[in-house]
Order: C-alpha cells, then sequence, then structure tokens
C-alpha cells in the first residue's frame, strides 16, 4: 500500500510513466499499483504514447470535478 500512496502523491503532480515508477519507487508492477487507486475509486487515465519506436503507457489523474451544491427548491448553486 505504500507504493500506491507513493504513486497517487506523483499523480496529484504530473503523469507517471513505468521506468519512472521504477527508478523513483522501485515499483515493478505500475498497472497493478494504477488498478488499486482504481479499486479506491480514483479515475486515472492511462495515454499509449509513442517514442523512438517503443510504446508504452502513461498514467494521469483525472481531474475532480467540483460537487454541485443544490438548494432545497432542487436548484444548483453555482
Amino acid at each position: 500500500m505504500i507504493q500506491s500512496n507513493q504513486i497517487l502523491k506523483h499523480l496529484k503532480r504530473i503523469p507517471i510513466f513505468p521506468i519512472q515508477a521504477l527508478t523513483d519507487y522501485v515499483c515493478f508492477r505500475l498497472a497493478a499499483r494504477i488498478n488499486d487507486l482504481r479499486n479506491d475509486g480514483y479515475n486515472i487515465y492511462t495515454d499509449t504514447v509513442e517514442k523512438n519506436g517503443k510504446r508504452f503507457a502513461q498514467y494521469r489523474l483525472a481531474p475532480r470535478k467540483r460537487p454541485i451544491l443544490l438548494l432545497s427548491s432542487g436548484k444548483p448553486i453555482h
């Protein structure tokens, strides 16, 4: 769970690549940690990146949506 917390903290700042997870957090299974975070309710996008003829995943945290508050009349507060 420590790796998941470290990766979440990283995702809150910038996207993460598998090589970053390996070098910064000694995480060999980034996709598994991303799956754990998704199961915890975090919305994480997966982008396929191609560089020098190689393809790999980049993960980024979706922006949080602000909750809509409703008046007792049912009208939203903006």
